[in-house]
């Protein structure tokens, strides 16, 4: 049962902000290590947030004909800074979140939203010991309308080609089997090289795809690369 805390109020602990080397880690990771953390946190941050931009997107009726977001460079932009600013604060990194979709689908289009939200996060830094006391299991209603929401749009991937479907469905799947948006991604992305090129098709798919999938190759065996390297 959540405790009522003894005090409303708190001072936010800024001891950590503007610390990179916190007990020195990075000292003992030695370059190589610390390129390998670099590759793989740009790696899970990119695919992370192109796949809840266009989620989002999707839920709020905003991709174009091809299928993509509006002003992406812009998004992306403002999510690398904003990761960046987290990383300095010693915080979680500041990304975009897919529970996002659920304030889209109910008309939240034009930011204002985040504003609210942000100012909201904001006075609840002063107010840590009240926000303590609710349970995580008070998110779980939003969660499911979240996942609803994600898999009606399912009914647009044509599930009669296989070349698009099996990659599809290993995205869907592994994405809450992993806890990762990117593992899913990237497994989508490498079974669709390899279907074109054992179906020889490799002409069909774009020069930058092959270099993603590759990427996403070293990513999924980082542990061994590093297990050897280092």
């Amino acid at each position: 049962m959540p405790q009522w805390p003894s005090s409303w109020d708190a001072t936010p602990d800024l001891s950590l902000l503007g610390e990179f080397n916190v007990l020195g880690a990075w000292d003992r990771a030695g370059p190589l290590v610390a390129l390998m953390f670099v590759f793989t946190l740009l790696l899970t941050d990119f695919f992370d947030t192109m796949g809840t931009m266009v989620a989002v997107g999707q839920e709020g009726n905003l991709l174009d004909e091809n299928g993509q977001p509006p002003r992406t460079r812009e998004i992306l932009l403002v999510d690398s800074v904003a990761a960046a600013a987290g990383g300095a604060a010693s915080v979680s990194s500041n990304t975009s979140y897919i529970e996002s979709a659920a304030g889209v689908a109910e008309g939240a289009r034009t930011g204002v939203a985040n504003l609210v939200t942000g100012a909201l996060f904001l006075v609840a830094v002063f107010l840590a010991p009240l926000v303590e006391i609710v349970p995580f299991e008070a998110a779980s209603a939003a969660l499911v309308i979240v996942g609803f929401l994600m898999l009606t749009a399912v009914r647009t991937i044509e599930w009669t080609d296989y070349e698009i479907a099996i990659p599809a469905f290993l995205t869907i799947v592994l994405m809450p089997f992993t806890y990762s948006i990117s593992n899913g991604i990237g497994a989508g992305v490498i079974t669709y090289v390899l279907i074109k090129l054992v179906k020889g098709k490799a002409r069909e798919v774009h020069p930058l795809l092959y270099a993603v999938a590759a990427l996403f190759v070293l990513y999924f065996l980082r542990g061994p690369i590093e297990t050897l390297l280092f």
